[in-house]
């Protein structure tokens, strides 16, 4: 039996949301939609969907295009059915592309594809379209945490930190160095200098990775069409290999997501970057006009935590600390400019409600609670300098946090801010015995109860 990693599906803040909602799932019996953990929608339409039960079982509703569905054929579906291939896989994640292709990653990082093929994207050495989830094996050297799909290629995380690229290749968004389709996973080197990635995201012809630096910043490269600007490199020109948008040098990017031609970056200190397609608006900067370089968000509407974008469309979405969701673009056909708040608790109703097409940006986590709870309000407040009374430094980064929080949770923080203990009196506190990444995850969980470290070495 595969080893099961420890990268259980996490609830993030906002990805509470009602199924009613989501059209597909209007007509879905209580009694069933009760024992769904994890939901997602895809199509051109919005019109395909998979469902994971708490009993690991999937099932597929849709239109069945290209196969999609995993379950042999391409029948469409009104109501749910089984997809055999994928029951007890303990499915974790999933990408989705256009025409549409499939990804999965499972709790032991195995990787699975199927559904439109016609470029290579599912990996497989063919182009015949895949009606039946198979294996993708063939390249990869270590286990999978994470994909991305554009329109019809791929991208692969490996818990290693190595990024791998495949499928439609005619802006270079392989990053293989040429315009040449790719049938098989390939690592993606040039450029990078063999550093570890911690994210990576898709526009519909492009892709976005972040990389560790080894210092006090992460790195973000972006490869493949630039015709909005949507690498962030300052001109307009594709790019067949990874280069670094150097205009966030000094800037530590947590995270990177991609819209069909825009992309949005979000730092440490919860402030929005944002570059590319801007003819809806979807760079919140107040006018159409493209960014060919990062535009820093005003923090008019406070820290942010989440950001959201699918490369099926133009609508950019963000919750605040606050628990407070907005969204701008093209929203349900209209030009949004600014950062519009709405009365959802979940970014996830933005794109029911607003997108179009109504696709989920990232698989929805339903077995959770409300957010406005008391457990919800600590979790938001890690690493919030509004509220923090302690600054933590590690290898020259700050980690914000609270002293009450603290000794609540850790007996060793309690008896630190006790006298006669130095640090009960200071302000900031250096910790020189751990990384950064593990300290941080550790302070993290003191807040959430769970463990959110990046890919590593199994």
């Amino acid at each position: 039996m595969a080893e099961r990693l420890s990268f259980l599906p996490v609830l993030d803040l906002g990805t509470t949301t009602d199924l009613d909602k989501w059209l597909i799932f209007s007509n879905l019996d209580r009694a069933f939609v009760s024992k769904l953990r994890l939901a997602c929608v895809f199509g051109s339409s919005g019109n395909e969907a998979l469902v994971v039960t708490q009993d690991d079982d999937v099932f597929a509703l849709g239109s069945n295009l290209s196969g999609c569905l995993g379950r042999g054929d391409t029948h469409g579906i009104l109501e749910p059915r089984k997809v055999d291939a994928l029951c007890r896989k303990g499915l974790h994640t999933l990408a989705y592309g256009s025409g549409p292709h499939v990804l999965a990653v499972t709790e032991s990082g195995d990787l699975l594809s199927w559904g439109h093929n016609g470029y290579c994207q599912l990996g497989n050495n063919c182009n015949t379209q895949g009606l039946v989830p198979s294996s993708i094996s063939a390249g990869l050297s270590h286990r999978v945490a994470q994909v991305a799909c554009g329109s019809h290629h791929s991208l692969a995380l490996t818990t290693n930190g190595d990024v791998y690229a495949w499928g439609q290749n005619n802006c270079g968004q392989v990053g293989s160095g040429s315009t040449t389709n790719q049938p098989t996973p390939r690592k993606v080197s040039s450029g990078i200098g063999g550093r570890r990635c911690i994210g990576v995201a898709c526009g519909q012809t492009s892709s976005m990775a972040v990389m560790e630096n080894g210092e006090a910043s992460e790195l973000v490269f972006g490869w493949g069409y630039n015709g909005n600007g949507q690498l962030g490199l300052g001109n307009n020109v594709n790019q067949t290999s990874p280069c670094r948008v150097t205009n966030l040098q000094g800037v530590v990017i947590h995270k990177v997501v991609c819209g069909y031609a825009h992309t949005m970056a979000l730092s440490d200190e919860g402030v929005l970057y944002t570059w590319g397609a801007n003819s809806y608006g979807q760079l919140g900067t107040g006018n159409k006009a493209n960014q060919v370089s990062p535009f820093k968000m005003p923090n008019d509407i406070g820290r942010i935590v989440e950001i959201a974008a699918s490369h099926y469309n133009h609508i950019s979405a963000v919750m605040t600390q606050t628990s407070r969701v907005y969204m701008w673009g093209q929203c349900r056909g209209q030009s949004v400019t600014v950062p519009t708040e709405t009365p959802f608790h979940s970014i996830h109703d933005v794109f029911a409600c607003f997108a179009c097409p109504t696709v989920t940006w990232k698989p929805m986590v339903l077995d959770i609670c409300n957010p406005n709870t008391v457990a919800n309000s600590v979790k938001a407040a890690f690493n919030d300098p509004s509220t923090s009374d302690l600054k933590i430094c590690v290898e020259g980064r700050i980690i914000h946090v609270h002293k009450a929080v603290l000794k609540i949770r850790c007996e060793h923080f309690r008896s630190m801010f006790q006298a006669p203990w130095d640090e009960d009196e200071k302000d900031t506190i250096d910790v020189t015995t751990f990384p950064y990444a593990v300290y941080k995850a550790f302070l993290q969980y003191l807040y959430t109860d769970e463990v959110d470290l990046p890919p590593r070495m199994p």
